[in-house]
């Protein structure tokens, strides 16, 4: 990196600073020596040195107490450690900050870390895959790989014709029960990360520079490695069962030991979120997609059945940290928000304007998931926010484009009526990156296509409210939007909030706009007479503004959740086994049902999520709580002076007073040509420039193709992609 001071010159950190900063490295070191330590247990298990000298060790340690019994062994050297680090997590991100506008850090032409950003594949069944992404997944599969071959060979060396004729079975029927099994064990390892990328509220995605926007594919990966692995795993046994004529034990429930039936029941929801999962699927039929995806609850419960509770430790850890996340935004979701505003676009696209405790801070590219329940109570659906909390501290905006059913019902419902006063909302949210770093870069290049244009609004906001607030260089700004027909010009109309902003640009925003209408030849003139409508809604008393369920110190609560829940549990689970399990079963596990200790484990681990989570939220909301009960009159406002819409008809007006730099000025539209992308990116100057994307798949490959091509090493992608 290379360190780029602003014209005022560099202030030097305080020590307050400094501390924080220490904190975050020491933080961040004991994460990942923790982290890494659990990764090597992975890669011992399988091993006979792991199973005749480490585990006989940590069972004498943590699986002879009268309080745990066996599962003392996987709580403290599985699910203990993955808590840890996700508590550690918390505080690093309480202490993260924003570089100072005035010493930041401007990214080299060069350098190993911008090569391994870089896209490595572009096309094919993994999407844009960066250098880093292919590194991390191949180190995965080798893992898996490590253990399916050491389990097999190590199981199959104890395998002879005599020990399987002792049991009653041919030598590959023998091996095909231990392949089965080992199958079984590598699935585990793929489940204890399928749900971190989900848990959108975590503490774990953005430590390491992650969203949950951006992680959705490795849930996907997973889902598809689970999914496969766990149904290979079923087959074999079934050819097994059949093989030695004792069908009969698909459908025995053990109480001791495994259960058959309760990892069939798992198997089968599994398949069928998993058949709603494929791209024509999810995207056709989409409703379908979601609904079934609420059987993960059924999937989970009956693989702690089917294996256990001490074995499901061992996977577990990610499931408990998103059993927490889902709570949290259980509780927020009960919320109804005060929606303030709604601009109908001509091109069937309405923002929405929402109160927002002031302070609620958010970063660019954060979306939210909005339900409304009088067009459907279950969906939730994700929308970029387009508004920026530095700007606007007291809104918060999303763009919802119409193109589902859900959001046509909602298009039809405001844009056909005028008389609505109230609509019941609900929103969890926001999500987004920790922090976004685009000072660092001498010009941003962001390419849209449609709807794609939203979270480069935010973006933009975001740096001219930066620009107005800190003595900083801000980057050229280049906005390459491409559209189907004029009408849809009209969301540039949003780029510039209604509120926030003077009737000037600030002088030092550089701002570009190459617009694009691909399906129209010439600029129509009835352009002119579609205007954005604005409809004002009433507020009820019920109504709160969009906050932090956790207030201003949300990772700092998060991680007291994580840690008191699981103490809690620790502290329950103890006194149950102590004074009651293990007066039955004496750590025999032959005794006591195994199935009813699953459960007592579940409830109580429920309990201590629920309860902790609750009193959180509770003790936030009395001390940050701020329900405002303005009355909003329902009034229609007249568009602005003016609209995009109308600057290829007339673009010599200008937007509401005499701005220095207007984006009447700035806005060059193209019709009945798509944008010639390699020239556009090329042509742009600077040491560093960063490439954002976001639109149809062809366009964001055809964007990573550029810049992974080599022609310009100036050039740092980023795609932006919703996959939810």
């Amino acid at each position: 990196m290379e360190i780029m001071k602003s014209n005022n010159g560099g202030s030097s950190p305080s020590a307050g600073e400094e501390f924080k900063d220490i904190i975050k490295g020491v933080t961040k070191f004991v994460m990942m020596v923790i982290f890494l330590g659990t990764i090597m247990l992975w890669i011992m298990m399988p091993t006979l040195t792991y199973r005749k000298k480490w585990l006989p060790h940590m069972r004498l340690k943590f699986g002879a107490s009268t309080y745990f019994g066996a599962t003392g062994t996987t709580l403290f050297m599985y699910m203990f450690p993955m808590i840890v680090v996700a508590c550690l997590g918390c505080v690093y991100l309480h202490f993260k900050r924003r570089k100072s506008p005035d010493h930041v850090e401007r990214e080299r032409k060069g350098g190993v870390l911008n090569a391994l950003r870089k896209p490595m594949l572009v096309k094919g069944p993994l999407g844009i895959v960066s250098v880093t992404e292919i590194m991390f997944l191949a180190m995965f599969v080798a893992l898996l790989l490590w253990s399916f071959i050491t389990y097999l060979r190590n199981s199959f060396a104890t395998i002879t014709p005599q020990s399987a004729a002792a049991h009653g079975e041919s030598l590959w029927q023998a091996k095909l029960e231990s392949a089965a099994l080992r199958i079984g064990l590598i699935g585990n390892i793929c489940l204890a990360f399928l749900f971190l990328p989900v848990a959108r509220g975590s503490s774990l995605l953005p430590a390491v520079g992650l969203t949950s926007e951006s992680s959705i594919k490795y849930h996907i990966w997973l889902g598809h490695m689970v999914m496969t692995i766990f149904t290979v795993h079923g087959l074999c046994y079934i050819i097994y069962w059949v093989s030695i004529h004792e069908a009969s034990q698909m459908i025995t429930w053990g109480t001791e030991d495994i259960s058959n039936l309760a990892g069939e029941i798992a198997l089968v929801a599994g398949l069928v979120m998993w058949a709603t999962t494929f791209p024509k699927i999810r995207r056709r039929f989409f409703e379908v997609f979601f609904y079934t995806h609420y059987l993960y609850i059924v999937f989970m419960l009956f693989f702690v059945l089917h294996v256990g509770i001490t074995f499901s430790f061992i996977a577990f850890p990610g499931f408990y940290i998103f059993m927490v996340d889902r709570f949290l935004r259980f509780l927020q979701s009960r919320d109804n928000i005060r929606l303030l505003s709604a601009r109908i676009l001509p091109s069937d696209t309405i923002e929405l304007t929402f109160s927002k405790n002031s302070k609620l801070v958010y970063t660019p590219t954060s979306i939210l998931f909005v339900n409304i329940p009088s067009i459907s109570k279950l969906q939730w659906h994700p929308f970029t926010i387009t508004s920026s909390s530095k700007l606007e501290p007291e809104n918060l905006s999303v763009v919802i484009k119409s193109e589902g059913k859900w959001s046509t019902k909602l298009h039809q419902r405001l844009s056909s009526s005028d008389q609505i006063d109230h609509l019941a909302v609900s929103v969890e949210g926001p999500y987004g990156p920790a922090s976004t770093d685009f000072l660092r870069h001498e010009a941003l290049v962001m390419v849209s296509g449609g709807s794609g244009i939203t979270p480069f609004i935010s973006v933009i906001r975001d740096l001219i409210a930066t620009s107005q607030n800190q003595k900083c260089k801000i980057p050229k700004i280049t906005l390459v939007c491409a559209f189907k027909n004029s009408s849809e010009i009209s969301m540039l109309d949003l780029v510039l909030p209604l509120s926030g902003l003077q009737t000037e640009l600030p002088s030092d925003i550089n701002i570009k706009i190459e617009a694009f209408i691909t399906r129209e030849k010439e600029a129509r003139s009835e352009a002119t007479t579609e205007k954005i409508r604005t409809l004002w809604f009433k507020p009820s008393l019920s109504d709160q503004s969009i906050s932090s369920i956790l207030g201003p110190n949300s990772w700092l609560w998060l991680g007291g959740i994580l840690s008191s829940s699981f103490l809690i549990f620790v502290i329950i689970i103890g006194i149950i086994t102590r004074y009651y399990i293990y007066p039955i079963d004496h750590n025999t596990n032959k005794i006591y049902s195994s199935t009813s200790k699953t459960i007592i484990y579940i409830l109580v681990i429920s309990v201590s999520i629920m309860a902790t989570s609750s009193a959180a939220m509770l003790w936030s909301k009395k001390k940050y709580g701020n329900v405002e009960n303005k009355q909003v009159q329902n009034v229609d406002v007249p568009s602005p002076m003016s609209s995009p819409t109308s600057w290829g008809y007339n673009s010599v007006r200008e937007i509401e007073s005499s701005p220095q730099q207007s984006l009447v000025q700035c806005t060059t539209l193209h019709y009945g040509e798509r944008p010639n992308l390699k020239k556009l990116l090329l042509d742009v100057e600077g040491s560093s420039v960063g490439v954002l994307v976001c639109g149809p798949k062809k366009m964001r490959q055809q964007v990573a193709k550029i810049c992974s091509s080599g022609l310009a090493k100036n050039l740092h992608f980023e795609s932006i992609s919703f996959s939810w």
